[in-house]
């Protein structure tokens, strides 16, 4: 391997970052990770941290599976790649669609798509709808409703549905017939509401009447995470999505989970949607799947939305749609590795524990430090602060001081994530008591730091 002085001046000579601005990558020297174990990173210097962000929401079981990584390495050997278009499959692929469907029957979803990641499934679950309506001769259901400060990933749909216009301004105009209501944050809200139960009526109220002013026969579906994740952790009442739920049937609507980040245990659940008591028409999934190792993505179907393309004699049902690495063989073995791993760790439990842990040090941070506005979590292992620099006003804090809170918070000992101006924390769901007070540890050392 080059030494660290060759890699950090030539890591952006040709290589370009996601969520970055490429002349600045080009005058700021990266944090360069070259190993893992466990829940820790060790990068260039040999300064090794704790994980708090799980790669991006995905290495759930930590860095050192070993059971996931043979499969990995087993399959590679006996196929490492075929085609899954109509007409062909592979072993794994099929052992991987009952493993998905089995780990989300509780869910009520019967059926997957997979991907090679959250965008992928995000996409594919936007077009199935459409379609979906298509086949019940319903064409003129396209439009799709979604939360402000929602995340569903980069692709021209997923960023059409988002809610933050840091994934969107530069790329419009983006897909017609997306619009968004009012998100869940009791912070910040047009409502000035800070009740969580009652924002959730209002949002509710929001969403009757946007349905009676589109036209319930021009909607295709709702789509909204659990919990909203690069939101800023934000964390809606109990009621929330069984409100969404029961508008949506009322209404002919269908409603998209996306859990690619509260998928498979993060929530202390094994899906979002099972957390707050709901069954979706429509899952999108990612991450945790693999538990990051590779990349795959599943768009889940329940029998609602299954039967209609199933049952098709016109020829409409025909999916048009797909990627060259859906079922990969590999990808696969890793799905069936990994949540036979999940299941066996039993990882929403500690998840559970350790967010509960997470949550309260947050808490006791903020009661130290003024300048942390609010402390969004409670529900498994994620935890968002947002940072003011005038807690009356709740004037977000500048970018410059963010970042050098995450930077202090790393050399004492934990990586964290910044989410504008929110922290976020979403550590491996294997994460032990010990390790995730280290994590409150280097977080109260950077905060003090400034």
């Amino acid at each position: 391997m080059k030494d660290h002085e060759y890699l950090t001046a030539h890591n952006a000579q040709h290589m370009w970052h996601p969520m970055g601005h490429p002349g600045e990558a080009r005058g700021n020297n990266p944090t360069v990770i070259t190993k893992a174990d466990g829940v820790h990173i060790t990068d260039l210097q040999g300064h090794s941290v704790v994980d708090a962000v799980g790669g991006l929401w995905c290495v759930n079981l930590g860095y050192s599976n070993d059971v996931v990584k043979q499969a990995i390495a087993d399959q590679l050997f006996e196929l490492p790649y075929y085609s899954a278009f109509f007409g062909t499959s592979n072993p794994t692929a099929i052992e991987a669609s009952h493993a998905v469907t089995d780990f989300f029957a509780e869910d009520g979803m019967t059926r997957a798509f997979f991907t090679s990641g959250g965008s992928d499934s995000v996409e594919t679950c936007l077009r199935l709808a459409r379609q979906y309506h298509r086949l019940r001769g319903a064409p003129t259901r396209t439009k799709f409703l979604s939360l402000k400060k929602g995340y569903h990933g980069t692709h021209f749909g997923g960023a059409s549905v988002n809610g933050n216009n840091r994934f969107r301004t530069a790329y419009e105009p983006m897909l017609p017939g997306c619009f968004h209501l009012p998100s869940p944050y009791t912070y910040r809200n047009p409502f000035n509401e800070t009740d969580p139960a009652k924002l959730a009526q209002l949002i509710a109220q929001a969403f009757e009447d946007e349905i009676e002013f589109q036209g319930a026969n021009t909607i295709a579906a709702f789509i909204m995470e659990p919990v909203q994740g690069a939101g800023g952790v934000i964390v809606p009442d109990a009621t929330f999505m069984p409100l969404m739920r029961e508008i949506c049937d009322r209404h002919g609507i269908l409603m998209i989970s996306d859990e690619v980040i509260t998928g498979f245990g993060r929530l202390g659940s094994w899906s979002g949607a099972r957390h707050w008591g709901v069954k979706p028409d429509m899952m999108s999934c990612a991450k945790g799947i693999t538990s990051g190792y590779f990349p795959v993505g599943a768009a889940m179907m329940s029998d609602k939305v299954a039967d209609v393309f199933e049952s098709d004699q016109s020829g409409e049902g025909a999916i048009f749609h797909g990627y060259t690495y859906s079922a990969h063989p590999v990808g696969a073995a890793a799905v069936v590795a990994c949540l036979a791993e999940t299941l066996k760790a039993d990882t929403k439990t500690n998840a559970g524990l350790r967010g509960t842990q997470l949550y309260q040090g947050a808490l006791a941070l903020a009661e130290k430090y003024d300048f942390i506005g609010d402390v969004r979590g409670g529900e498994g292992l994620m935890t968002g602060l947002e940072l003011v620099s005038d807690p009356l006003a709740k004037t977000p804090m500048d970018m410059g001081t963010m970042k050098r809170i995450q930077t202090a918070t790393y050399e004492a000992g934990c990586m964290v994530r910044l989410a504008g101006h929110s922290i976020v924390m979403s550590p491996p769901l294997t994460i032990s008591q010990a390790e995730t007070t280290v994590i409150l540890d280097a977080l109260g050392a950077g905060l003090s730091a400034v």
